[in-house]
């Protein structure tokens, strides 16, 4: 594989792992997902379907950290990321045991992207590889065109992801706070999540705020404190 090739590939995430996935509503999803991917001759191509902020980018380099533990070779690649060097940027990927698209559905429509991705699924297969795949909804309901394209997607196993509730988004943040070394009590996540906007990746940026502010001055994450910092 090539120097750009790899460059392209995305660098995974530390936190970006199966035992830290967390929220009660897609827990069934991600243990078919580890299943599938601790089997890969079963499952030769995993769609994984879900909305933005429903954790699809990291259960997708969940798959990759799992699969270099096992020493197999693997690459995730995220499509917004890719688009700029086009479709050729993909010879050479299935060289890879495991390779990981992720939000394949930036390139829906687009005639020779999908002609790619088609010819990538078959070249993977060939290889005796494992493609895993990330769009926002099922392949029928997003503007691909390419009817081979669309058999090959719906062909393989399929892992659904669904809207966090509220409980689950509690359950995300204190875990993320945890991770970082901060006490996070019930009190103040429940009164960040009824303040923060509803969006995950939001409410994870205003962590990321917390945690440096915290760190600067040296400081409890306290009510009293997240409103001085958020300006709530």
């Amino acid at each position: 594989m090539s120097a750009r090739q790899l460059a392209l590939g995305v660098k995974l995430r530390d936190d970006a792992q199966f035992g830290n996935f967390h929220g009660e509503r897609n827990a069934e999803a991600a243990r078919r997902l580890y299943g599938a991917t601790e089997s890969p001759n079963a499952t030769p191509s995993v769609l994984v379907c879900g909305d933005r902020d429903t954790g699809k980018s990291h259960l997708l380099q969940a798959v990759c950290h799992r699969a270099e533990q096992n020493q197999r070779s693997t690459i995730c690649v995220s499509m917004e990321e890719f688009l700029p060097f086009g479709p050729d940027a993909f010879k050479g990927l299935e060289l890879n045991e495991v390779v990981c698209l992720d939000d394949l559905d930036r390139v829906a429509g687009r005639a020779e992207w999908e002609e790619a991705v088609f010819h990538l699924y078959n070249r993977v297969g060939d290889h005796g590889g494992q493609l895993i795949i990330s769009l926002s909804d099922l392949p029928s309901e997003l503007p691909f065109r390419l009817p081979d394209l669309i058999s090959r997607l719906q062909h393989g196993l399929l892992v659904q992801l669904g809207i966090n509730r509220d409980e689950d988004c509690l359950r995300i943040l204190v875990a993320r706070a945890e991770q970082r070394g901060l006490f996070m009590a019930a009190d103040v996540a429940t009164y960040i999540l009824r303040r923060a906007p509803r969006s995950l990746a939001e409410l994870l940026a205003v962590l990321d705020r917390l945690d440096d502010n915290s760190l600067k001055a040296q400081r409890r994450l306290t009510i009293p404190f997240v409103k001085s910092v958020m300006d709530w």
